[in-house]
């Protein structure tokens, strides 16, 4: 069975449209209708409903995607195994959400390396999407992110929780009739984020500049001037050195991050330790 197949079907259950699976897979439709057509020949069992909404898993689909996360897994794992030195036992795939590698995975990364020297480690990073996407394939095993999606066979673990605060450049920046003051840069920390911030800030307008990454927002006020929300970690030199200063009326919205991995049983001891490990170090942060 031709391990594209499987790519493609996990694809297309996760897209829920062959179009869409199409388009990601950069082959065209019927390459993709052909590929479930051999799958589905070689099961015996029709694996999606189409229909104009788009496509659905059939029973037998949905039993299917799990085996076919294992096989694409298994085949991950073969070839990093079969092309790893001989020095190393094993391979860790692991990814995060960029501000979280800032912010405790490059502390992790060390620390893994001393707790298993014969650990190979392969870390990326990517938006909640792209890491739920690749956790559900198989091509990483374990993920750090912001806002996870339930997905099946998938464990979703809090580990930590931000604080955003809102900051000014302007000593005596305050709200202004209960809003930010002008300069605001909102902030896209995400979904939950904006529904809190505009159950806070009913009257709001939205600002000229917004951003969708952190480092970006708090670089442009830096330089400009401004106000925006931040988590507090990522203040304490700007405060210390009086560049921002918070606004100590404004509400403060909780940001959790989570870690994510298959809910299959793991019995590698370093599997666990890295789990461990996360937990360890999330539990050290302070946020004031």
């Amino acid at each position: 069975m031709d391990i594209e197949f499987i790519r493609t079907f996990l694809e297309i259950s996760e897209a829920g449209s062959f179009v869409k699976a199409a388009d990601r897979l950069n082959v065209t439709q019927s390459t993709v209708s052909t590929r479930i057509k051999v799958l589905e020949d070689s099961l015996g069992r029709p694996l999606f409903v189409r229909g104009r909404a788009g496509a659905e898993l059939t029973p037998a689909g949905s039993q299917f995607r799990y085996y076919a996360q294992m096989l694409l897994r298994l085949w991950q794992q073969s070839r990093q195994d079969v092309a790893m030195p001989s020095r190393y036992r094993a391979v860790l795939n692991a990814g995060g959400q960029f501000s979280l590698w800032d912010r405790l995975l490059l502390r992790w990364l060390p620390w893994m390396r001393s707790a298993v020297p014969d650990l190979m480690i392969q870390a990326e990073v990517g938006d909640s999407d792209v890491l739920m996407a690749h956790l559900s394939e198989g091509l990483i095993d374990i993920a750090v992110l912001y806002n996870p999606q339930t997905r099946p066979r998938l464990v979703v673990e809090k580990l930590l929780v931000e604080k955003l605060v809102l900051v000014t450049t302007d000593p005596q920046g305050r709200l202004v009739d209960g809003v930010p003051s002008e300069g605001y840069v909102f902030v896209d920390w995400g979904p939950d984020f904006k529904r809190a911030h505009a159950e806070a800030y009913p009257h709001f307008e939205p600002p000229p500049v917004s951003v969708n990454l952190g480092v970006l927002g708090l670089q442009y006020i830096l330089e400009n001037g401004g106000s925006g929300y931040f988590p507090m970690r990522v203040l304490r030199g700007p405060l210390a050195a009086r560049r921002v200063f918070l606004v100590p009326e404004a509400p403060r919205f909780d940001r959790p991050a989570y870690m994510v991995y298959p809910s299959f049983e793991r019995y590698e001891d370093w599997f666990e330790l890295a789990c461990d490990g996360l937990r360890r170090l999330a539990a050290q942060e302070t946020e004031e």
